[in-house]
């Protein structure tokens, strides 16, 4: 059953006024990722942009999409490091700040009529994630457990397509290429954002690690 799959970070001695250099570290190691090489990718840029007080019941009391295509006249505001500042211009304890970036991956054909199975097409398609800063009094105090900051991936089944057939050549080596990506945006945030720890999780509760593991025995 797909599952949510989210990365928690934690920094030492951290501080409220640290959080826009964090967010915007991460923000570019997954850009850097995200771009796969290409100078110009649209990947590099913010999508869109939120402030949410107290909890995630409330109304952001910020949000700003960007346009990152030929009809954005420069893209100056979807830089990840002015989009930061903007959102983060006004920093409260009780707020998380929300960035939403896109990167291409290995995606099962859930189209109406297509079942998932041994031959089941797999498409290059943009996918949502979500990278998050907790202001210390957000949602009372909650990063304590989810982070200083968190990534949010959306559903884990590009990493651990579950299927009750064997799947096939293609299907494994989508789904270990969706791994290797997941993995050096997780090695880039170790190598460069002073992280003190991290933690792959889902919301199932259910050892990510795992899965990941057996799914790549699988395969290999």
């Amino acid at each position: 059953m797909a599952d949510q799959l989210f990365l928690s970070l934690w920094y030492p001695n951290f501080r409220l006024a640290s959080l826009p250099d964090a967010l915007a570290g991460v923000l570019r190691q997954f850009a850097t990722v995200a771009k796969d090489g290409q100078t110009n990718s649209p990947f590099g840029r913010v999508v869109a942009a939120s402030a949410i007080p107290i909890d995630w019941t409330e109304a952001p009391i910020y949000q700003r999409i960007y346009v990152n295509d030929e009809r954005s006249e420069t893209g100056e505001e979807s830089i990840i490091e002015n989009a930061v500042a903007e959102a983060t211009e006004q920093l409260h304890d009780d707020t998380a700040y929300e960035f939403e970036m896109r990167w291409n991956l290995w995606q099962p054909d859930t189209a109406e009529g297509s079942d998932l199975g041994f031959d089941t097409a797999w498409k290059l398609e943009p996918a949502r994630v979500k990278i998050i800063g907790f202001g210390p009094e957000f949602d009372a105090g909650s990063f304590e457990q989810n982070g200083h900051l968190r990534i949010d991936f959306g559903l884990d089944t590009p990493w651990t397509f579950e299927t009750e057939e064997e799947i096939d050549e293609d299907a494994a080596k989508r789904i270990q290429q969706n791994v290797e990506k997941l993995l050096a945006f997780t090695l880039l945030i170790e190598k460069n954002c002073g992280i003190s720890s991290r933690l792959l999780w889902t919301e199932s509760g259910e050892p990510l690690a795992e899965k990941l593991v057996a799914k790549l025995q699988r395969i290999n």
